[in-house]
């Protein structure tokens, strides 16, 4: 296999948005992120959620996608901050659950 050269900058790239900083390039200022933990482990499954739920700044959202109304991780991220849910998709496949942020 071969090498690979990286780069390493000491500032953002010029293409970044105004107040993106992170130097991924990107930003998803349009629509809240979809996180669908159905493929991931059950014993990860809560700690992934927080860790996404940290990075969900106040008045954002952030739509869970689960295999079972997720009450107890709810109640847990209640724990954390004051949240708002809203059902978007009530099952039985997948349910779909708007978790924002309050300010």
């Amino acid at each position: 296999m071969a090498a690979e050269n990286v780069e390493i900058l000491t500032t953002a790239p010029a293409t970044e948005p105004a107040g993106h900083s992170c130097g991924c390039g990107g930003h998803d200022d349009a629509a809240d992120p979809v996180l669908d933990v159905r493929a991931i482990p059950h014993a990860i499954r809560h700690a992934t959620v927080f860790g996404a739920f940290e990075a969900i700044a106040p008045g954002k959202s952030l739509i869970l996608v689960a295999p079972h109304l997720p009450r107890p991780l709810l109640a847990q991220l209640a724990e954390r901050a004051t949240i708002e849910t809203e059902v978007l998709v009530d099952g039985p496949e997948a349910w779909q659950v708007r978790i924002t942020r309050v300010a």
